[in-house]
């Protein structure tokens, strides 16, 4: 039971980092990621995606540049942009993305890491990340996930929200739904 809390522990304390210590993250552990990634669920097992792992701090800049809420990405060591087919159910690979990064996330915190989720934005700042990652427009990346060593929790953002979890009380029902 206690391996059972501690992975529980971790997962729920997964957060979303804006802040990273300048150091490289290590081949290895980008390959554990990748691994992770690899192994994740999807839809009808299409396993519609494609990584492209970016470390090149002018790739980087050039990508935080998109629309100003992403501006923190340049700080980050490494980013994973997520490529999918785009020739499938719409719906199925804007969810699989959401698994996909979430895997990436968890397991990014379990090995002592941070890790943020950017989205490139509207459809021109797509197809611009698409340009700058020379990835095919026939493809969607719609977003990349970064990943280093925290230095902060704390969203550096002027426009950033109080943290804090709404208590079970006001989210959950039992049996049908109430308020």
């Amino acid at each position: 039971m206690l391996t059972s809390i501690s992975v529980i522990e971790r997962m729920r304390t997964v957060r979303q980092i804006r802040q990273y210590a300048a150091e490289a993250v290590p081949d290895e552990v980008v390959r554990d990621l990748l691994k992770v990634a690899r192994w994740t669920g999807s839809s009808r097992n299409t396993q519609p995606w494609h990584f492209v792992v970016v470390t090149d701090k002018e790739q980087l800049r050039k990508i935080s540049q998109l629309r100003t809420p992403i501006t923190w990405l340049a700080s980050a060591p490494l980013g994973i942009a997520i490529v999918l087919d785009g020739a499938g159910n719409a719906m199925s690979e804007a969810y699989d993305e959401g698994r996909v990064t979430e895997r990436v996330l968890i397991a990014a915190h379990a090995l002592g890491y941070g890790g943020g989720v950017a989205w490139f934005g509207d459809d021109t700042q797509q197809a611009e990340a698409r340009r700058i990652l020379a990835i095919p427009a026939e493809r969607t990346a719609r977003s990349m996930v970064m990943i280093g060593r925290p230095v902060s929790t704390k969203d550096p953002r002027p426009t950033a929200r109080p943290g804090g979890r709404k208590p079970l009380s006001q989210i959950v029902s039992y049996e049908r739904y109430s308020n």
